[in-house]
């Protein structure tokens, strides 16, 4: 078995200070973006791209509804704000994405894991982790639910008894759902992404995603 195919049947993030499963291509991503235009890159990712000089420049996007800079060619990203560094998982995040992003808007659509790219292979697990541990913490509390997801800055959908998306990314959203339960059916979470996903990012990074998501929330309650 892989090293990807391992911690996609775990929950990558699931101990502290856990390796970030996506790091080993990061220097390649980094080495092959430093020759890209970066203006159409700010069209692919629906990010700003400000010139500092020759050959040199800032993006500036949101990720997790925060504002960060990406430095150009360097590609290192900061908070935008406090200037502080992003931790490894939200600088290789931003490296796949203006690697693989390309202009697909969002749609309107919200599809499962199983549905992205090889998804249904891994499905199973990364309902454990995700879904499966937001059950676990917020069960039948809808208030508790809500008021995590709206302290994250979650808009409110109207999916099934009680949804949540998140603008992860100019061009990706995911979406929590809560069915609440009754005594012949327990409640239930789901991850949900949006359609255009896969033109963005990889599986094994959506998965990731799902991941931070689903801690953002239980430390939010």
């Amino acid at each position: 078995m892989t090293d990807k195919k391992a911690w996609l049947l775990g929950d990558p993030l699931l101990k502290e200070n856990a390796p970030n499963p996506l790091e080993d291509r990061g220097d390649e991503i980094r080495a092959v973006l430093q020759h890209i235009d970066p203006e159409q890159a700010a069209l692919r990712t629906g990010s700003i791209y400000t010139s500092t000089g020759e050959k040199r420049g800032t993006f500036k996007l949101a990720l997790w509804n925060k504002d960060v800079i990406f430095a150009f060619p360097e590609f290192s990203a900061k908070d935008a704000h406090s200037g502080e560094e992003l931790n490894t998982f939200d600088q290789t995040m931003l490296l796949y994405y203006f690697h693989i992003s390309g202009s697909t808007p969002q749609s309107s659509d919200w599809i499962a894991f199983t549905e992205l790219p090889d998804g249904k292979f891994y499905t199973q697990a990364f309902q454990a982790y995700t879904g499966q541990e937001l059950t676990l913490t917020f069960g039948n509390d809808s208030d508790a639910f809500a008021q995590a997801a709206e302290k994250l800055g979650g808009r409110r959908e109207f999916f099934g008894n009680l949804a949540y998306s998140f603008h992860v990314l100019p061009r990706l959203a995911l979406m929590v759902v809560c069915w609440l339960g009754d005594e012949d059916f327990p409640a239930s979470y789901r991850i949900l992404f949006d359609a255009s996903a896969g033109y963005h990012l990889t599986t094994d990074a959506c998965a990731i995603l799902g991941s931070q998501l689903t801690r953002m929330l239980i430390k939010a309650k």
